[in-house]
């Protein structure tokens, strides 16, 4: 893939490739040339989805921030299913 196309993925769909991937890594069916290209592909999706991450965690600060004039962090809980 692309890297232009791979920076403006976003999470969600960084992450269903990311899986997808590693999916496909791990049934040991992939020949090698083709494994350390998916290798080198996960690594970019991974950056991706690590500076999304990144991006959503500077934006709650900053809504912290701007709700009560002070910065608190509190746990986030996922809704999302593992």
């Amino acid at each position: 893939m692309d890297s232009d196309k791979t920076a403006k993925l976003s999470f969600e769909a960084a992450l269903a490739k990311l899986e997808t991937i590693v999916d496909s890594m791990e049934s040991g069916e992939v020949p090698l040339a083709e494994l350390l290209a998916k290798y080198e592909e996960g690594s970019k999706l991974l950056k991706v989805c690590e500076s999304r991450l990144k991006d959503a965690e500077l934006k709650i600060e900053k809504l912290k921030k701007a709700k009560d004039g002070s910065a608190t962090f509190e746990a986030f809980e996922s809704t999302r299913a593992e």
